[in-house]
């Protein structure tokens, strides 16, 4: 009897884990697909800018963004320390670290202090940090060759995305950087987390204090358009909004004088994404890589070579797009199980690289080992191509509290790789693991049913090409291919129909309940349905889009151009939106009718609301 109670005791735990572990998966799958399919809707932006060029009324208005930051916007290198100086008063009242450079350890640890406490570093300070770190920056080359022979390890971290906590955990598990205390930083500092900010200024204080032993790679988030998206430009406007302007510029240029890469003993490559089966190390150690300052340029090249008929702007153009197109790359591309390299469709951009093409490469440069970063895993860190590749990831919690490890590689001399794990927790009491589950499976299916909303146009017309009697019900596997056919993120539709979707006793799915519990948040209710999914489908585009156009930063755009840029966007897309619904709406928002709106306003109103949250709330 005894036996037999713990066969049952036993068979039951592991059929419960085994239910964990398939829930923890699919949120990850959803909250996976859903980023890549968002990356390539941010990769496909730059076909749109190029339209705008080609159709814009006023092209001087959007122009901006494909030029770099004039002398006027960002203070001359030589003048940098003394001109923000003079300019910028800090006042008494400011308690926060007081920066004199050149900095030293013990700035770098009032920074740490400061940040702990959540305190701001003053913007004048701010501004002589990137004009010193955009000096340092330029004098190194493409490819950082290091080794270990002049300290016992080097240590290399993957993305952070904004996450302070886990480079604070790093550096308390780890040591700070230091002549004996080498780092890598494996790109993506920004983005996502609430404190990009706050991790660049510590990166670059300790790049200025030990430029030998700490070593930073760009990842395809330092970039501008993408900083629009995924909120590291909300963030700078927000916390300093008097020099957030300048404080962008001056980034921009920074950004792209990041290296691209970093090579340990000859052996072991460092760089943010992938290879391809075209990766040239030499050509990429040869390139001018300031001049690729953000991925949108490869779309103005492609338009500018259909424009020129010189033969020699032709060729200067064919080589930067050359350039444009290995950078990209390095960047975006993921490793794949399969030979073979192919475009990476489900980010918009890069490649999949197979062991083949990884061997390749290993045999032109007789390198042992690529350490890349740029994909969430579980783990924090994943070995792939019979342990030649591996994959780091440096932000716990990144989709959710509780839905991975963050980890970091330890290199020694004999270049053997050493992981250590972490995970920051923000709860005093620890989550058990159906509590972290449920958390992570909530968030996910929450962020899918905003998805599967915003596409309800589609999904209904898909839905009813299988009910042809009109019954609103239909099967499970014609549901399934349905929700694929418009959303396109191969998740296990099958699988997750329960959570989405109600049935029928008769075992049919009424696809119309994929709505029930949602709805869009609108400021006037007499605006049509479809140019309300319209603008929640394409909310952050749009606000990307608006947010290049207003150059000063203000928030607000005049109604000429907001109608103008509105029928471009339909245009482009060819979405078929009556325009005159869109006047009406605008003419009803301009609240003090001085011909200008908040965009930014107007756009978060068409937003998901999930009508359950609502009434507990």
């Amino acid at each position: 009897t005894v036996i037999r109670a713990a066969i049952l005791i036993q068979n039951w735990y592991r059929f419960t884990m085994a239910r964990l572990e398939m829930r923890r998966r699919y949120s990850l799958s959803i909250f996976q697909s859903i980023e890549y399919a968002d990356e390539q809707d941010q990769l496909q932006l730059s076909n749109f800018f190029t339209f705008m060029l080609d159709h814009c009324i006023h092209p001087d208005s959007v122009s901006h963004i494909f030029t770099s930051p004039s002398v006027s916007q960002v203070a001359d290198e030589g003048l940098c320390l003394t001109e923000f100086e003079r300019k910028i008063d800090v006042p008494d009242s400011y308690y926060g670290p007081r920066l004199s450079f050149p900095l030293t350890v013990e700035d770098a640890n009032a920074l740490l202090h400061a940040f702990r406490n959540e305190q701001l570093l003053h913007a004048r300070y701010v501004l002589q940090l990137l004009c010193e770190t955009r000096k340092v920056l330029k004098e190194m080359p493409n490819i950082t060759h290091l080794s270990t022979s002049y300290s016992r390890e080097i240590t290399v971290c993957g993305d952070l995305h904004g996450n302070l906590d886990d480079l604070l955990l790093i550096f308390y598990k780890n040591g700070l950087p230091s002549e004996q205390n080498r780092y890598v930083f494996n790109g993506d500092f920004v983005d996502r987390g609430k404190n990009s900010m706050e991790i660049l200024i510590i990166l670059f204080a300790f790049l200025l204090i030990y430029p030998n032993d700490l070593h930073l790679n760009r990842g395809n988030h330092e970039d501008y358009i993408m900083n629009l998206r995924y909120g590291f430009t909300k963030e700078v406007s927000k916390k300093y909004k008097d020099h957030g302007k300048q404080i962008l510029c001056l980034l921009r240029e920074v950004f792209s004088w990041l290296p691209l890469a970093t090579i340990i003993d000859s052996k072991v490559l460092i760089l943010h994404g992938g290879i391809s089966d075209t990766t040239d190390l030499d050509f990429l150690n040869a390139l001018e890589r300031n001049k690729v300052r953000d991925h949108i340029h490869v779309g103005v090249i492609l338009r500018s070579l259909k424009k020129f008929s010189s033969t020699n702007a032709k060729i200067k153009l064919f080589a930067l797009g050359k350039e444009m197109a290995a950078i990209l790359d390095i960047l975006w591309s993921d490793p794949r199980s399969q030979k073979g390299c192919i475009p990476n469709k489900r980010r918009g951009g890069g490649c999949y690289f197979g062991p083949d093409v990884t061997a390749k490469l290993f045999e032109r440069y007789n390198l042992k080992l690529l350490i890349r970063s740029h994909e969430f895993k579980p783990e924090g860190y994943e070995i792939s191509h019979d342990g030649k590749v591996i994959t780091i990831f440096s932000a716990s919690n990144y989709y959710e509290e509780g839905s991975n490890r963050g980890a970091y590689i330890k290199l020694n001399p004999e270049l053997i790789p050493r992981f250590v794990q972490y995970q920051v927790s923000k709860y005093t009491r620890r989550q058990n693991l159906r509590e972290r589950v449920g958390t992570i499976e909530s968030s996910a299916l929450k962020s899918l049913r905003e998805k599967i909303y915003a596409h309800r146009s589609e999904l209904t017309s898909a839905f009813a090409q299988y009910d042809l009697n009109g019954t609103g019900k239909i099967s499970v596997n014609d549901w399934a291919a349905a929700m694929e056919s418009v959303l396109q993120l191969e998740l296990p539709w099958r699988m997750l129909r329960s959570q989405l979707a109600q049935m029928n006793p008769d075992g049919e799915v009424d696809f119309m309940s994929c709505f029930y519990d949602l709805k869009i948040g609108q400021p006037i209710k007499e605006v049509q349905p479809a140019l309300v999914e319209t603008l929640c489908r394409y909310r952050k585009d749009l606000e990307i889009v608006f947010n290049i156009i207003d150059k000063d930063h203000s928030g607000l755009i005049s109604l000429e151009e907001f109608g103008q840029t509105w029928k471009l966007f339909t245009s482009h897309l060819g979405i078929d939106v009556d325009d005159g619904s869109l006047d009406k709406l605008v003419l009803t928002i301009d609240y003090n009718k001085d011909g200008h709106i908040d965009f930014n306003e107007f756009l978060e109103a068409f937003h998901v609301v999930h009508r359950l949250e609502k009434k507990t709330n």
